[in-house]
């Protein structure tokens, strides 16, 4: 695109760059702080039943004590109940969802053969406020058969990304990328601080749903925005680097669930992390490529000239002369269709990612990376708090480990390949996940390593395949793939939150889904082509990718070349 020139003469990424790029990616943290902020939102601490009564006496096991709390602390799901004694002398046994009355025991001892009556817990459970004082679960007794709407607030929050990412970047398209920035980020505040004074449950998950829709929105606008204001020879480290402001978001949710145990404290605190951004984000310029191609060359002279000042350089470069340059390239293509028969135009659809076997299977692989990718991300990340040890520290380290995967990625992918570089971080993405089932259980600092690796290992690949996509498919359907592959990433998110939950059925049961699935499509991976320094795909090469004439290739590269710049 002769636009493209404007980096050629300003700079691929100078002064003026610099600083709308970090500006920029400093509110990309709030996206991954809210993403991750249900970790402790809707943690569940230990509990047990409450006795009906004031209780005097405790005994749990062969130690005693007065007072339920003290005892929370030791107990564990597969444990036995505690038995309390009430002031009116009676004696229950305490489990998690049920309490048992003793009939006519003789003395207070921990063993009792007699007949209970057993009634199922309805309500006043007692918490253990050690590791959380309160959160989302223990205002509304999320427990026991109300479990199951405590672990539909993950989910429902990446629905919300699922919609948000379809909404906001067909509108962006529309009304400008800075105007849906300020919008996000404004929604993201309000909103955000609006679940900390969340009245009931479904308030709280109609709030948080609405608070994914703007960072959703926001970030897929960002790597846009971004992208169109940097240079091509920057391009790919600028775009991977919006995911370490992700990265860094998660730290922040780490440290922040440390220091503050109140959950709509913990929320408030999370909302104004990056709030300083609001004060500056209206500074933030239009894009270039977006004034251009909606005809508002003034402002776009204006933003070229501020451009040439901040980075030092002559104010020599004219919108005239990039519009005279776009318009010999499109004659130049015009040229090219009426040579071509006067046969109509195929109307691209879904279907012509599957036009050939070879075509479809590089399909089916591409959406099995965007899914994996997706979900192992998640799953490392969410599951993190189940690996024991220092929940915070786990979750902490799972966002610092980002930082070094996505510096490697763009070295290796400079240097060997895309190929090369994802099918090795998926293989060992899925080694890892393995070697963590056969640790022993008593050496948590090494399962959590062997975690660490694999979040390293999968934030790779993670990173490389929105660009991967793009160079291996022809023009006229790229931005179906890197769209459908998108769709594929947002429906391994949503499905994240249920595959950590099978940690309650066995607790490395995550760790081996995505352990087998990461090494399957790994091995999948080496057999797509690999794509470093190779030219993007000729009209010719298009149409026989597609099992089409090469007349309809040439006839169908106009629209491709322009639904490739959404891509």
């Amino acid at each position: 695109m002769s636009v493209e020139r404007i980096f050629d003469e300003l700079g691929h990424f100078k002064r003026f760059q610099a600083c709308v790029y970090f500006a920029a990616v400093f509110q990309a943290t709030a996206c991954g702080i809210h993403y991750l902020a249900s970790v402790f939102l809707v943690e569940t601490p230990n509990f047990v039943c409450g006795a009906p009564a004031n209780v005097t006496d405790v005994l749990f096991g062969n130690l005693s004590g007065s007072s339920v709390e003290e005892f929370l602390p030791l107990l564990k799901p597969e444990m036995g109940p505690l038995v309390v004694r009430t002031l009116s002398g009676e004696q229950w046994e305490l489990s998690r969802c049920r309490r048992a009355l003793r009939i006519r025991p003789k003395d207070f001892a921990y063993p009792f053969d007699g007949n209970k009556s057993v009634e199922t817990c309805t309500g006043g459970f007692v918490y253990d406020h050690s590791e959380v004082y309160q959160s989302v679960v223990t205002d509304w007794d999320l427990v026991c058969d109300q479990a199951w709407l405590a672990k539909l607030c993950q989910p429902t929050f990446m629905l919300g990304v699922l919609v948000g990412a379809l909404v906001f970047g067909d509108i962006a398209d529309r009304v400008g990328r800075v105007k849906i920035l300020m919008f996000a980020s404004l929604w993201q505040f309000g909103i955000g601080v609006c679940v900390a004074f969340s009245a009931n449950y479904y308030y709280f998950v109609v709030s948080r749903f609405l608070l994914a829709m703007a960072s959703s929105g926001y970030l897929v606008v960002v790597f846009v925005y971004v992208t169109e204001f940097t240079g091509i020879k920057v391009r790919t480290w600028t775009s991977m680097h919006v995911h370490a402001a992700f990265a860094v978001g998660v730290m922040v949710v780490a440290l922040t669930g440390y220091l503050v145990r109140v959950w709509w404290i913990y929320q408030i605190v999370l909302s104004l992390c990056t709030s300083p951004f609001l004060l500056f984000c209206w500074k933030l310029p239009e894009t270039p490529f977006y004034l251009i191609a909606k005809g508002k060359y003034e402002q776009a002279q204006d933003l070229l000239d501020a451009m040439a000042g901040v980075n030092s350089l002559e104010k020599r470069l004219k919108v005239e002369e990039l519009l005279e340059a776009e318009k010999r390239n499109g004659e130049a293509l015009l040229a090219k269709e009426e040579e071509t028969d006067a046969s109509a135009e195929k109307k691209l659809s879904i279907l012509d990612l599957f036009g050939s076997w070879r075509m479809a299977g590089r399909t089916c692989t591409v959406w099995a990376i965007w899914f994996i990718g997706s979900l192992g991300y998640y799953v490392f990340s969410l599951g993190s708090v189940n690996l024991g040890g220092n929940q915070y520290v786990n979750l902490f380290l799972v966002g610092a480990v980002e930082l070094p995967s996505y510096m490697v990625g763009c070295f290796a992918m400079d240097r060997i390949g895309r190929k090369k570089t994802c099918a090795p971080a998926l293989l060992l993405a899925g080694v890892a996940c393995v070697l963590i089932i056969v640790v022993p259980a008593d050496i948590e600092a090494l399962a959590i390593a062997l975690s660490m690796i694999g979040k390293f290992a999968v934030a790779i690949a993670f990173g490389l395949i929105y660009l991967y996509t793009c160079e291996l498919y022809p023009t006229i359907i790229r931005s179906l793939a890197v769209g459908s592959g998108s769709m594929m990433c947002r429906v391994g998110s949503v499905v994240a939150p249920f595959c950590v939950y099978l940690a309650d059925v066995w607790i490395y049961l995550p760790q081996l889904i995505v352990g087998v699935l990461a090494f399957v499509i790994g091995l999948l991976t080496l057999m797509l082509p690999e794509t470093l320094g190779r030219p993007l795909t000729s009209t010719l090469e298009e149409a026989e990718a597609l099992g089409r004439s090469p007349a309809d290739g040439r006839k169908s590269a106009a629209g491709g070349l322009e639904m490739s710049r959404h891509a």
